[in-house]
């Protein structure tokens, strides 16, 4: 199939282009580059360009004859919406509208969303379902939620059809060290800690020791990136075979505490970083893990990658080149 992905530059986006072009898929990156990367674009061609031109996207979808689109171009800072939340609700909601309605003004009717686990909030249950209630407590939840009900509204009253896959933590790096998570500022706990470990941050802060679990820090479901792109080609392959609008949820079923992952980034790298505690960041809630037996049994999904050790090694090996690289400026920052 012709694919449009739009942020198929950025970490997520662009290991799916990798294994989207690696099976046979025509892939057309739409990406602004603002947070994104030319050089992780493994398959495909390139549109500069942003969700806010719409003249530019009508003129790409239009003459583009597409399958499908894939839409991950969002900010995703939990911290960062709180401090800035029409930030959020600008790029995240109103481009989103930007592009669903131009897909749907061009007869485009398959749409694949990056969703978040954010919209649950802070569940009562352990472990949250589908049917588990919206409740974020952010601005990028709610942005994400607000997406996502417009997707369900707007599919109910027409022949549009979407999946919307809900990610839990994504963390890992590409198997053959190719790409990886390439943020200067990156927040994601393993980066962070994989940078602190290179003596490129003085210590690790862990935000928030008294929550209600296990060891007093948050519970994470972390999944490798490469078993979510093949979420995402399984849902492509689901909608081209004629299937009803879902959401599906993308996690291990279990989770780590910020310690547990800690522990095993220093047993990694055999680097004892120095790690200080302080007061909790807003918008955090305390635990989040998938149920992802939806994901399972409706589109044949097998998780390869289930072991944070394997998540964190192929992470540390890509950080590794990616520091040096821009080192040596083989690798440079948009």
């Amino acid at each position: 199939m012709k694919i449009l992905v739009t942020g198929g530059a950025g970490y997520i986006g662009s290991h799916v282009v990798a294994l989207l072009g690696s099976q046979g898929h025509e892939v057309v990156v739409y990406d602004n580059l603002s947070s994104g990367h030319d050089w992780a674009i493994l398959s495909g061609s390139l549109v500069k360009g942003d969700l806010e031109d719409v003249p530019l996207l009508r003129t790409v979808i239009s003459s583009g004859n597409f399958d499908a689109v894939m839409h991950f171009a969002a900010f995703v800072v939990v911290d960062e919406s709180v401090r800035d939340p029409l930030k959020y609700y600008r790029n995240n909601y109103s481009n989103a509208l930007n592009l669903i309605e131009t897909c749907r003004e061009c007869g485009l009717n398959r749409f694949i969303f990056s969703s978040t686990a954010a919209v649950y909030g802070e569940p009562e249950v352990g472990v949250v379902t589908e049917e588990t209630p919206f409740a974020p407590i952010n601005p990028y939840g709610e942005s994400k939620a607000m997406v996502e009900r417009t997707l369900r509204d707007i599919a109910a009253s027409s022949e549009f059809r979407f999946v919307s896959l809900r990610y839990f933590n994504v963390a890992g790096a590409d198997s053959e060290g190719r790409i990886g998570q390439a943020k200067q500022d990156a927040t994601h706990l393993i980066t962070v800690s994989l940078r602190t470990a290179l003596g490129l941050r003085p210590e690790l802060r862990i935000f928030g020791t008294d929550y209600d679990t296990p060891d007093g820090t948050c519970v994470r479901d972390y999944i490798h990136v490469e078993d979510l792109a093949d979420a995402h080609l399984r849902a492509l392959d689901y909608l081209g075979q004629g299937g009803v609008s879902r959401t599906f949820n993308c996690g291990y079923g279990h989770g780590y505490s910020v310690r547990e992952v800690v522990q095993q980034v220093k047993k990694v790298t055999g680097v004892d970083f120095r790690t200080v505690e302080t007061d909790r960041r807003p918008g955090d809630p305390p635990s989040l893990i998938a149920d992802s037996a939806r994901l399972k049994t409706e589109l044949g999904w097998a998780p390869e990658s289930d072991d944070l050790a394997h998540i964190i090694k192929t992470a540390w090996k890509w950080e590794k080149k990616f520091q040096k690289g821009l080192e040596t400026g083989r690798i440079t920052l948009a």
